[in-house]
């Protein structure tokens, strides 16, 4: 017998998988579809399956070189992992990966996805691959577990560097993409989702991406965010990273989190039909279920910080790596009376100016420096009102508790957050400051401010959390495979046996 290309072998266990689920589909009795399976798990376990590589490329192009042959598909662990019922695998693993190179804002939303897929009726191993070792830290769901690779720093000009390891970016980048390959061939995840550069930074997942699709197991997710800059920007930068191409050959969909009513991706960047077909909007990404995580840890946060009674205002500058101007702002402004003030700095504010907040407060006694803390929901929750810059997950924060909130967004190297609070605030939903109006005086004019809060005429889809188990059903549901053509275009293949 000739050696089978994984593509074969994948194009039949699945037929055979679905005709298990879907019998009418086929007219091969039941006895014939048992003995076609047993025969495809025997071949593949005889080795009788090919071995091709992917094409080596070098790094002058930007992309990874791709070490050592892809993996086969491995029909007898997928097997191992149908259910009783004939509803898809009983144990759905998950892969998340977030490059991570500024801030902690990808990071906490891939948390976010993993505690709303963990919490739905399936049971789901989720395996986070992130670039801050600050994410494990955070309280994990259950059947969730992290891995971090060297991190990434990315500059204020846009540019990379390796942020705490002594190496070159091409040896760094070739590191992550081998280290972020190896994990995925062992974990086989039925799914795999990658948060907003669909070939991750620098191109470093081409080779997982490579092998992944030739595997042929694993849906492919893009998860973006609502923004992702201004649009003659974005269609320059996935325009020369070859971002459409690479979304055609290996992304199944695309998950927007966010409301197209606030800003439309599809519309705002002209993506093509094609690329449009794979969208689906979520919803924002409701953050209040997050605090039922660790209830004990909030309480223990909010009495740790001995305040005087009164009401709460609180500066949040995500990471703090560029958050510098806002936390000082802050912390020089004065707090109506009877307020007192939390600034929360982010483990990459630099430790100079954290020296001088923490000055600030030995003179101010309502005054509190936190650097880091496992769940700044509390915080947000407890807040009368908020002044922060503009992450996607600090917005929605404010939105799902439905804060009075100052956003003083950045606008470089990336517009995103200026777009986000802009739309925002044009809705009512929250005010904004440019960057370049920032002063204590202003800070100081908007916090005595009396109103009670944001305008509630207008409707946002936070719904987002929720909707994640339904897309993961839709994603895992045997007759995909067929409507999105991942085994249709194997027909040719099939028939040669």
């Amino acid at each position: 017998m000739g050696r089978l290309s994984p593509y074969t072998l994948e194009f039949c266990f699945r037929f055979v998988i679905d005709c298990m689920y879907f019998p009418d589909r086929s007219p091969l009795c039941s006895k014939t579809r048992a003995t076609f399976l047993m025969l495809m798990m025997r071949m593949n376990s005889m080795g009788l399956t090919g071995d091709q590589q992917p094409p080596t490329t070098d790094f002058t192009d930007g992309r990874i070189p791709v070490l050592g042959p892809a993996p086969v598909f491995d029909a007898g662990s997928w097997a191992a992992r149908l259910p009783k019922n004939g509803v898809g695998p009983s144990t759905v693993r998950v892969a998340l990966y977030s490059h991570d190179t500024m801030g902690l804002g990808h990071a906490r939303r891939n948390l976010s996805l993993a505690q709303a897929l963990s919490g739905s009726d399936r049971q789901v191993d989720i395996l986070l691959i992130t670039g801050n070792r600050e994410t494990s830290a955070f309280q994990m769901p259950p059947g969730a577990d992290c891995l971090t690779i060297p991190s990434i720093h990315k500059a204020s000009d846009g540019s990379y560097r390796a942020r705490r390891l002594d190496m070159s970016l091409q040896e760094l980048i070739v590191m992550r993409g081998n280290l972020i390959r190896t994990a995925l061939e062992s974990f086989q995840p039925d799914v795999f989702i990658v948060d907003n550069v669909p070939r991750g930074a620098v191109r470093e997942l081409d080779p997982a991406l490579q092998a992944l699709r030739q595997s042929g197991q694993t849906q492919c997710v893009l998860g973006l965010r609502d923004i992702l800059d201004a649009p003659a920007i974005v269609d320059r930068e996935w325009s020369k990273a070859g971002n459409y191409s690479a979304i055609r050959r290996y992304f199944d969909q695309i998950w927007v989190f966010g409301d197209p009513a606030v800003y439309d991706p599809v519309v705002e960047y002209g993506f093509p039909s094609d690329i449009a077909a794979k969208v689906r909007y979520t919803g924002y990404l409701d953050q209040c279920a997050r605090l039922n995580l660790d209830e004990a840890t909030g309480r223990d946060l909010l009495a740790g910080l001995n305040l005087p009674d009164g009401k709460l205002a609180l500066c949040m500058v995500g990471g703090g790596q560029d958050g510098s101007r806002v936390a000082e702002a802050f912390a020089q402004a004065d707090l109506p009376s009877g307020t007192n003030g939390v600034v929360l700095t982010g483990p990459f504010m630099p430790e100079e100016t954290q020296r001088r907040l923490r000055g600030y407060a030995v003179s101010n006694p309502r005054l509190r420096i936190l650097d880091f803390v496992q769940e700044p929901g509390f915080l947000m929750q407890r807040a009368d009102s908020v002044v922060a810059m503009g992450g996607y997950n600090t917005v929605c924060e404010v939105l799902s508790y439905n804060k009075r909130a100052l956003i003083v967004p950045r606008v470089r190297p990336r517009e995103e957050q200026h777009i986000r609070a802009r739309r925002l605030s044009e809705l009512g939903k929250l005010d904004m400051l440019h960057p370049d109006c920032l002063s204590p005086a202003r800070l100081s004019a908007w916090l005595a401010d009396e109103r009670t809060g944001p305008g509630n005429d207008v409707t946002i889809d936070r719904n987002g959390l929720e909707r994640l188990p339904q897309l993961l059903d839709e994603l895992l549901t045997p007759a995909a495979a067929w409507s999105n053509g991942q085994v249709c275009n194997e027909e040719s293949q099939y028939a040669a046996l």
